[in-house]
């Protein structure tokens, strides 16, 4: 059922916000920090879990399918809430957490892609997919 898939989602969701809550009070900040991405990160592993057990239905996948076209203004209306303004001037510590986070991503990029064996390459399109493409 897709509740199912909604239910995953809430779960995760409120695990990811306790998270972030309870680092946020582990290092001395008055905000959630991170608990949008915890809960995303919970998801996509939860999720993939379960799919390989096949305990995961399409069905439900629907549910979360719903809710991933919602991502964006979601995370959008929670970044909203954070005191951006105060965190940038109290110091640069903020300016230097997001290129530090910038940096070891571009780092991590080349390692990702060597993850796994390489993959078939795709056919050619054939001249009916190349009209309509």
């Amino acid at each position: 059922m897709v509740i199912y898939g909604v239910a995953a989602l809430a779960l995760c969701l409120l695990a990811g916000t306790l998270i972030g809550e309870f680092l946020g009070i582990a290092i001395n900040v008055d905000a959630n920090v991170g608990g949008v991405g915890f809960a995303m990160i919970m998801l996509i592993v939860a999720t993939d879990w379960l799919r390989r057990r096949g305990k995961f239905p399409e069905v439900s996948e629907q549910g979360v399918l719903f809710w991933s076209a919602m991502y964006i203004p979601i995370v959008i209306a929670m970044a909203s809430t954070q005191n951006v303004v105060a965190a940038v001037t109290g110091g640069p510590m903020a300016i230097l957490a997001g290129l530090g986070a910038l940096v070891a991503g571009a780092a991590l990029v080349p390692v990702m892609a060597r993850i796994g064996e390489p993959a078939e390459p795709l056919p050619p399109l054939d001249e009916e997919a190349k009209q309509e493409a």
